[in-house]
């Protein structure tokens, strides 16, 4: 298949072209210049791998949760570049894509990752490898207040920028972690890996980003 994979849920401006059995991938750490950065990237890496957006048989976007900018941003381009070629979309989880890469590339059946969503809260998402090596999601993702959060089982390894941001969320669940990895954000070449086993192709205009917070300015629950 030829697919364009793209991410901006994160700091991370990620784009990932496949063309047959041959992966090309650009992906640049820059807050807040997602807009500027994301379609020069786009049209080098076509341009790279020689090859038209009509060609494509599908656009991939990492669909969140993550920042609601970013999320907004991928999402427009991502429908842009469908309306205007006939494509179709498919979304992946932003957090399985980080758990994609760590099943990758450490021994890890089983991952946790955890996204800083501000105001003390995290987006969490638990997966367990399959025998293909890709991740399965173990419960729905959720967000949950960092300060809270005690993970039900243990063995995990973790991933994801909320780690870090949020020291009391480390220290809960330190006994329940085998190793914390500096995985910090998706990469879209993961989402490639992703989406070759996914059947969720869908028309652009169906796309709704994995926001999970349902107002952009909610403030957190008050917790006594």
């Amino acid at each position: 298949m030829n697919l364009l994979a793209l991410d901006t849920s994160s700091n991370a401006c990620s784009v990932a072209l496949q063309v047959g059995d041959e992966t090309i991938e650009d992906h640049v750490v820059e807050p807040r210049a997602h807009t500027k950065l994301l379609m020069p990237m786009i049209s080098k890496i076509l341009q790279d791998g020689d090859i038209e957006l009509t060609d494509l048989d599908a656009i991939v976007l990492g669909n969140g949760p993550g920042s609601f900018i970013g999320m907004r941003i991928g999402a427009s381009v991502a429908q842009g570049l469908c309306f205007g070629s006939g494509l179709a979309v498919i979304p992946i989880s932003s957090l399985a894509a980080i758990a994609a890469e760590v099943m990758a590339e450490h021994e890890a059946p089983h991952v946790v990752v955890a996204q800083d969503a501000r105001m003390n809260e995290v987006y969490l998402g638990c997966f367990r490898k399959r025998q293909d090596g890709l991740p399965e999601a173990e419960h729905d993702e959720k967000i949950v207040f960092a300060g809270e959060l005690s993970l039900l089982n243990d063995g995990y390894t973790a991933a994801g920028g909320g780690w870090e941001r949020y020291p009391d969320l480390k220290s809960i669940n330190k006994s329940k972690i085998n190793e914390f990895l500096p995985v910090e954000f998706p990469r879209a070449r993961f989402l490639l890996r992703l989406a070759e086993r996914s059947p969720d192709a869908i028309p652009a205009e169906q796309l709704a980003p994995a926001y999970l917070r349902s107002k952009v300015a909610e403030k957190p629950v008050q917790r006594n």
